[in-house]
């Protein structure tokens, strides 16, 4: 009897878990602010890494029956272990954090510098598929000012890695925060998730839209005049 219990307990506790792993995918739930890495993520270097996802990924292939012996196949587990570790999720790694540099405001320029329509290429942290958009930031100066690439170079960076849109826009907000000593910052993202539109749901008009304001951009006049800056 006991053992008919127990394994009814484990039928149960299994159900639930599936259907908590299946709703925080398909609602896109996010559980913290910061991207959840275990303490020894660095621990293995660049090269290690890719060789343990070739030889992982080359079993998932064998699993689902492809031919690696196929001329277009069996390069596959390697391409793409490069392509997570050097590409689409380096931003995991501190040591390609952008250097950034700041220089004296010598014009003196007051107002809002607004750079709209940054490519935005993420992969949703739950599906591990594309998240594909565009990313719009402002900033007013404190007395410094950041050379325009760097503000793509951020949000490539906290981009290439598994991502909750939300949790994204915070990150590129606080680090333009940190990096301009400046409270005074807009972030806009406007992304379509591949996770609604190839899978699931399959709506493939939608997109999502986060913001993330500080500073004088709380304030609803300056913040309406960046709106208008990116409409």
């Amino acid at each position: 009897m006991k053992l008919k219990e127990t394994m009814l307990n484990t039928q149960l506790n299994n159900t639930v878990e599936n259907l908590l792993i299946d709703a925080i995918g398909d609602e896109h739930v996010g559980t913290s602010y910061d991207t959840p890495l275990r303490e020894d993520a660095f621990d293995l270097d660049d090269e290690t890494k890719i060789e343990m996802i070739e030889k992982h990924f080359k079993s998932i292939m064998d699993i689902m029956g492809l031919d690696l012996t196929d001329d277009s196949l069996k390069g596959t587990p390697k391409r793409v272990a490069k392509m997570y570790i050097n590409e689409i999720f380096s931003g995991l790694n501190p040591a390609n954090k952008p250097d950034i540099k700041l220089f004296d405001n010598k014009y003196q320029y007051n107002q809002m510098l607004v750079e709209k329509n940054i490519t935005l290429f993420s992969n949703c942290e739950h599906h591990f598929v594309p998240i594909i958009g565009k990313a719009h930031v402002a900033y007013i100066s404190s007395g410094k000012v950041i050379g325009l690439s760097k503000l793509n170079r951020i949000v490539q960076y906290y981009a290439q890695r598994p991502q909750v849109q939300e949790r994204l826009n915070i990150q590129i907000a606080n680090e333009l925060k940190r990096v301009l000593e400046t409270e005074d910052v807009a972030v806009v993202i406007d992304a379509s998730h591949l996770c609604v539109s190839s899978r699931g749901i399959k709506d493939t008009q939608s997109s999502t839209i986060t913001a993330e304001y500080g500073g004088a951009f709380l304030n609803p006049d300056v913040r309406n005049e960046f709106l208008k800056h990116i409409s």
